[in-house]
């Protein structure tokens, strides 16, 4: 695996240096109060006069179903979808006149999905990659790392290079970066004659706490944001390093349907007008904020 040299360049000046610091613990009940932003008339008038959403005068958003926080959890009363990804989707709606939809999808669906016409976006945490650019636009709206934690009384003190995962058993979620970062990885150390590593594969966090805490997995490779989230709420677990590099985070939807410039500056208006931070402030994400959003940067090679 490499680095994506102009992938680099545009990170550089435009995003703050990621913090192995965890967030304050945070107040989810609090984080139940919509953020709502202003009609955005030049967003407005960048939508496709061609473009057909799925339900007129709503926007709808493919996102996560499963408990991952804070990019997509349960509301207390067990039924609104909340997170920093539900939030900036309301962001996106109001800015572009519309009523917000969202619609809890396994990860594994939001491409069909999108390519099938059922959902006019999807955020799920996807990272910006040139192979998913043959088939998607992306409108940038966080920069994210992958981060690895263990538990609190772990000796395991740092993972950031593939030496360091080793003959150790590490929980991940198929399909994603961090797989094939993972995977890689290990390609490297067996070439060197290093012991293997044992992926885990889980998608379902309370499983993959449970697997963590209880000994039967070294670490945990997934989202920055939700391991330091974590780490802060529940006190259980720490990081100790992270994967090889950052990734665009992006709002994504059907190649060559136009609806990327509206996006793009529907989230540049938010930027400007605050409500952008103040989702990120309340999820803890401050440190993958971005200046303004792009469509389709340069993305992970592998």
């Amino acid at each position: 695996m490499r680095r994506l040299t102009p992938l680099a360049l545009a990170f550089a000046g435009l995003i703050p240096a990621l913090s192995m610091a965890a967030p304050e613990k945070p107040d989810i009940r609090r984080n139940e109060t919509p953020i709502h932003a202003p009609a955005n008339p030049l967003a407005i008038a960048k939508i496709p006069a061609n473009y057909h959403f799925i339900e007129p005068g709503t926007l709808t958003v493919a996102t996560s179903a499963t408990n991952s926080p804070p990019l997509a959890l349960l509301a207390s009363d067990n039924v609104t979808r909340i997170g920093s990804d539900p939030d900036i989707a309301r962001l996106l709606a109001d800015s572009l006149g519309l009523k917000l939809k969202l619609v809890p999808a396994s990860w594994e669906d939001w491409p069909l999905g999108i390519s099938a016409g059922r959902y006019d976006v999807a955020m799920f945490n996807i990272a910006v990659t040139e192979e998913r650019k043959k088939k998607f636009d992306f409108a940038t709206y966080r920069a994210d790392n992958h981060a690895f934690a263990v538990k609190k009384e772990s000796p395991i003190r740092q993972i950031s290079a593939p030496a360091d995962i080793a003959g150790k058993r590490i929980i991940v979620s198929s399909g994603t970066n961090q797989e094939r970062i993972l995977l890689s990885w290990d390609a490297q150390n067996r070439a060197k004659g290093l012991p293997a590593v044992t992926p885990i594969y889980l998608t379902d966090d309370a499983s993959a706490t449970l697997t963590l805490l209880s000994g039967r997995a070294d670490a945990l490779f997934g989202p920055h944001s939700m391991a330091a989230w974590k780490a802060a709420s529940r006190g259980q677990t720490r990081l100790v390093g992270n994967g090889p590099f950052r990734a665009w985070v992006a709002v994504t939807t059907k190649k060559g349907n136009g609806l990327a410039p509206a996006l793009q500056t529907a989230l540049d208006g938010t930027i400007a007008g605050g409500q952008y931070q103040q989702v990120l402030a309340r999820w803890g994400e401050q440190d993958e904020a971005v200046d303004h959003s792009l469509i389709n940067p340069p993305g992970i090679v592998y």
